[in-house]
């Protein structure tokens, strides 16, 4: 019994017909670019997570580039994000035209030490990014706490934590604004690229909406100069007919999670992921931690368990950042993880008896 990393197809022909008919609506109405199809998903995305705006964009990627853009980041400031992430994060940063500053992680959760934070901070700082690492929510009271008292911005990186909850309260609503990925693989995901930004401020929503459609609200209007950046209607119409399941996805995976927790918890060496209190985790990826991890990954994927490595290299350490000369000690919690994390599978629609499989696999290693 083969145990894929995740299924996609099996997640497409368990709602193949609701799928099928909003691309058939597209099709039927020409709705491409922009339209009715983008309109309702950003509504309904918005009321989802509990903001009042979502700018819809082409990918995670860009939406963090709107936001920075909007909020004016200038050559010269930096600002301050995790050393474990995807590149997206502290490349959009540069793209933006800042400087990027990385923090070591708290060496539990794998998201950002706010102590490291608040070390970091130099006159020249202008905002925070915390990552929702793998669907775990960071530390927001303190991230808001170290940002109110230096006048920095918040930018919530949700791109792997749609719904993730911080003490009763939806990620994504404690910045200034939030941005999401809808890559096919994510806890809600587009068959193609696709993001979004969400904000509570009208006025922010604006202008990441005129930065994302060549500079403008309406077609030959350019007031400012933007890039083009546009979910089309096709992964919006695709998109609105998941959304309504993400409820039900998110608890399934919670409660594989639970499984994998209570299977692996008792095995020599494994670390199962560890959830802080007063965070609810989506569990975008479920990341143990082993001394043996090449070793363990090899015996799982010989024996047709799909695993993965999210992320091989802390950001410091990339050839990307070479620049910066980052040295181990500097970030010692993410430079140990980097060597020890795996992602075993998981998704909605994983069976007891695979996770059965990926444990024994596991206990016998």
């Amino acid at each position: 019994m083969p145990v894929p990393f995740a299924d996609l197809q099996l997640q497409y022909q368990n709602i193949k017909s609701e799928i099928d008919g909003a691309i058939a609506s597209v099709i039927g109405d020409n709705a491409f670019i922009r339209g009715p199809y983008v309109e309702a998903f950003e509504r309904e995305f918005a009321a989802a997570v509990d903001v009042k705006h979502c700018v819809s964009c082409a990918n995670g990627t860009d939406a963090l580039y709107l936001a920075m853009a909007a909020l004016k980041v200038r050559p010269g400031d930096e600002v301050i994000t995790t050393a474990h992430s995807w590149i997206s994060t502290s490349a959009m940063i540069t793209h933006a035209g800042a400087t990027v500053v990385f923090c070591d992680t708290d060496g539990a959760t794998f998201t950002i030490d706010p102590a490291a934070i608040e070390a970091a901070i130099t006159p020249r700082t202008v905002g925070i990014i915390p990552v929702h690492l793998y669907g775990q929510p960071a530390d927001m009271d303190a991230i808001m706490m170290i940002a109110n008292k230096h006048k920095l911005w918040v930018i919530e990186d949700c791109a792997q934590a749609h719904l993730a909850r911080y003490k009763g309260q939806q990620v994504g609503t404690f910045g200034a604004a939030a941005t999401y990925s809808f890559y096919p693989g994510k806890n809600l995901g587009a068959m193609g690229d696709a993001g979004a930004v969400v904000t509570n401020d009208a006025a922010l929503a604006e202008h990441m909406t005129m930065l994302a459609r060549h500079g403008g609200l309406v077609k030959h209007q350019h007031h400012i100069e933007g890039i083009n950046s546009r979910l089309d209607g096709m992964q919006a119409a695709i998109l609105s007919a998941k959304l309504p399941h993400l409820a039900g996805w998110t608890k399934a995976r919670q409660n594989a999670a639970e499984v994998y927790d209570a299977g692996l918890n008792q095995i020599e060496n494994v670390i199962v992921p560890q959830v802080a209190p007063g965070r609810t985790h989506v569990y975008h990826l479920y990341t143990i931690r082993h001394p043996r991890r090449d070793a363990l990954a090899a015996h799982l994927n010989a024996n047709g368990v799909q695993t993965a490595i999210n992320y091989p290299t802390a950001l410091p350490f990339l050839a990307a950042y070479a620049r910066f000369g980052h040295r181990p000690e500097q970030f010692p919690n993410a430079h140990r993880d980097q060597g020890r994390i795996l992602s075993l599978p998981m998704f909605a629609e994983i069976t007891r008896a695979q996770q059965d499989k990926v444990v024994d696999l596991v206990r016998k290693f």
